[in-house]
């Protein structure tokens, strides 16, 4: 397991099938989630102090994987609702 905190296993621990599956089958949904890493790493890594940015840079970055985890939670009771 990552100790990179807010991975999409761990914001989403009852639906590990379902992204699996998600991830397998649906296009847009691997790209969202590809695109999630690596942005969550980015975090990880200013909050980590490894890589510097402003605090308004963090903020926004902090939005846009809150507006993305919004999309995957979306995506997954879809999925959840279509099974």
């Amino acid at each position: 397991m990552s100790h990179t905190p807010h991975e999409l296993h761990d914001e989403f621990p009852d639906d590990a099938e379902v992204l699996h599956n998600l991830k397998m089958t649906d296009a847009r949904f691997k790209l969202v989630s590809e695109q999630y890493h690596g942005l969550n790493r980015e975090i990880h890594r200013i909050e980590s102090e490894v890589d510097h940015a402003s605090d308004a840079r963090l903020e926004m970055l902090k939005k846009q994987r809150l507006a993305m985890l919004d999309d995957v939670a979306l995506m997954v009771t879809q999925a959840k609702a279509a099974a």
